[in-house]
């Protein structure tokens, strides 16, 4: 299976590295179900720049991936085409707390950012699984599934607890998926990205990623989207069950 005109799912695609994955993927042809939470103006952007670029189609769908009907309704977007050649699991939120008042993170606070970024992709890989499938006996190749996690998933950083543990929980769900799923012809990998410009924690904690980085500066979301790219096409069709990690060297340090 080639990147180029695959039929793919990217959670969270309205800005940041999932509009930048999606852009990728459509100069190759793709069909891509945008999805948003709150922001539709910047979904209805990316997928327009989608369209521009070359997508053969475009399917624009509001989605809270921690709701399960949600998550089954931004499937239900990509069935008319019958198979779902890839699943990027971008979607995520976080919550800064300085280590020393952690009463300000709340149990709320920490529910919620395991449901998004933790249960969520669960939920996307569950509802999806037969699409999937149906991709892996069409083509004769494995369907791919793409995790977001984060370098703070292994390595912890401080404020971000709650974020450094849900993204740690997609690793093992990555791992186990990529055991569970092997028969169903579905490979399922973890893409674990260093700091991003433009990212949401950015302006709480990018000081020390950028000191503590050899490569001296942030990442750009297409260095990262093109990560993903990689990880759903025909380059990476013997690789499952582990993690990419681009971080220009911080997890060295």
């Amino acid at each position: 299976m080639s990147k180029d005109g695959l039929c793919v799912i990217v959670t969270g695609s309205a800005s940041g590295l999932g509009a930048a994955t999606s852009g990728i993927l459509a100069r190759g042809g793709a069909r891509i179900v945008v999805n948003y939470s709150n922001s539709k103006n910047e979904a209805e952007a990316t997928a327009e720049a989608c369209r521009k670029a070359g997508a053969k189609e475009v399917v624009v769908v509001q989605g809270d991936v921690s709701r399960d009907e949600d998550c089954k309704k931004i499937v239900a977007a990509a069935a008319p085409w019958g198979k779902l050649d890839a699943l990027i699991n971008n979607a995520g939120t976080t919550k800064h707390v300085a280590h020393d008042k952690l009463d300000q993170l709340s149990a709320e606070d920490f529910q919620r950012i395991f449901a998004v970024n933790t249960i969520g992709p669960y939920q996307m890989v569950r509802a999806a699984r037969s699409l999937l499938e149906a991709s892996a006996k069409a083509t004769g190749k494995p369907a791919a599934v793409v995790n977001i996690s984060s370098v703070y998933g292994p390595s912890g950083a401080v404020g971000y607890s709650a974020y450094g543990a849900s993204k740690s929980g997609v690793l093992g769900l990555t791992r186990t998926a990529a055991l569970e799923w092997a028969d169903f012809g579905i490979r399922v990998n973890a893409l674990l990205p260093g700091g991003v410009l433009g990212a949401m924690n950015e302006g709480e904690h990018s000081g020390g990623v950028l000191d503590e980085t050899p490569l001296g500066r942030r990442a750009h979301v297409d260095e990262l989207a093109s990560a993903v790219a990689f990880l759903v096409s025909d380059d990476a069709s013997f690789v499952t069950g582990t993690e990419l990690v681009v971080d220009g060297g911080f997890r060295t340090r």
